[in-house]
């Protein structure tokens, strides 16, 4: 790592010095290149000066541990190092994940979906839970959410939401928690206080501009019907929701969240166009196929990536072993602790790789 940052370096003292110089100035395509490089280096540049910092006063501290020899200043000296060993551990941390090369997509707003599994009404019921869970983490991240589609339950669960969220960095952020979700707790409606399993899947897809997929109006059979609410009872007395068929492959998407069948037509063409984009990046990329195959799959509880145990206050991400015992927290938008988790450990993979 060290090596690679020491690269960096050079090539970041290069950008400023051709920044500086007239004839990149008088480029303006030349001078936005070069710039979005040095942007890109210098948050990574930044991080070093701290890392290097850090390392120099570790090096202090030992000495002056080694030479003094006042018992109490060797003490000071101890805790100071105790402080700074955790300091660069913590740069290096960010340093792995700062060096991995950027995905084009984690810039991209994204459409969420989450939908019940196994369970029934309790799978419902927390299907809710981690929507209000999402919406606290991206207010939070000062992002907008917008609801799409929504299919709720007579007790207030949710068969099916989607809904998008715009901001800075959304798709890098929450790429990861693309999965099936089981929660363990004694259900509301359960009366005899026995812990039931339930499980929910999530999906994450980057949002698709206009120029990303090109759709077709032929490719379209767009159907207008009566929106309807828990139950089945009809909540409208026009035909404003709508259901669009992409002809090509059957893939139909509904919505029915507004008044305005207008309306309702461009949130499940957004819908539409998300799907179609993601489908085309993981033709594109195999393993990413694989991937999402064995992190949504049917919604069966076997196939989890996390799991929230109520009665023990637990939190478990089973991909990389973290468990936290903090679920309230959790559930109320506090997911920084295991997204950075997951971001770090996706980053030493991928250095790896490289």
């Amino acid at each position: 790592m060290l090596k690679k940052l020491q690269t960096l370096e050079a090539r970041f003292k290069d950008l400023e010095l051709r920044l500086a110089e007239p004839a990149t100035m008088k480029d303006m395509n030349l001078y936005r290149e070069i710039m979005q490089e040095h942007s890109y280096l210098s948050e990574i540049m930044e991080e070093y000066a701290i890392y290097r910092q850090a390392a120099q006063q570790i090096d202090e501290a030992k000495i002056l541990i080694e030479q003094e020899s006042d018992a109490e200043m060797r003490e000071m000296a101890k805790e100071e190092l105790h402080e700074l060993e955790a300091t660069r551990e913590a740069s290096e941390a960010r340093l792995k994940i700062l060096l991995v090369p950027k995905d084009p997509l984690d810039g991209k707003n994204i459409i969420m979906e989450i939908r019940a599994g196994t369970g029934g009404d309790e799978a419902a019921l927390f299907a809710a839970d981690l929507y209000r869970m999402y919406t606290h983490y991206a207010e939070e991240n000062k992002w907008k959410t917008e609801i799409l589609s929504l299919n709720e339950t007579e007790i207030g669960g949710f068969k099916e939401i989607v809904f998008s969220v715009a901001g800075k960095y959304v798709y890098g952020n929450m790429r990861y928690e693309s999965g099936v979700h089981r929660v363990q707790r004694v259900p509301s409606t359960e009366s005899g206080g026995r812990i039931h399993t339930s499980a929910v899947t999530v999906a994450v897809l980057p949002e698709a501009e206009e120029t990303d997929i090109q759709i077709k109006t032929e490719d379209l059979k767009i159907d207008v019907y009566r929106s309807s609410g828990p139950g089945g009872q009809s909540v409208n007395t026009t035909d404003s929701a709508v259901r669009i068929t992409y002809l090509p492959t059957g893939l139909v998407v509904t919505c029915q969240d507004e008044k305005s069948q207008i309306k309702n037509r461009a949130k499940a063409l957004r819908v539409l166009r998300a799907r179609l984009f993601e489908a085309e990046e993981l033709r594109h990329q195999q393993e990413r196929a694989q991937n999402r195959k064995s992190q949504v799959g049917s919604g069966d509880r076997s196939e989890r990536i996390r799991t929230y145990n109520f009665p023990q206050n637990r939190v478990t991400d089973h991909r990389i072993n973290l468990t936290l015992y903090k679920l309230e927290a959790i559930l109320q938008g506090s997911l920084d602790e295991i997204i950075d988790a997951l971001k770090l450990n996706a980053g030493e993979e991928a250095l790896k790789e490289i």
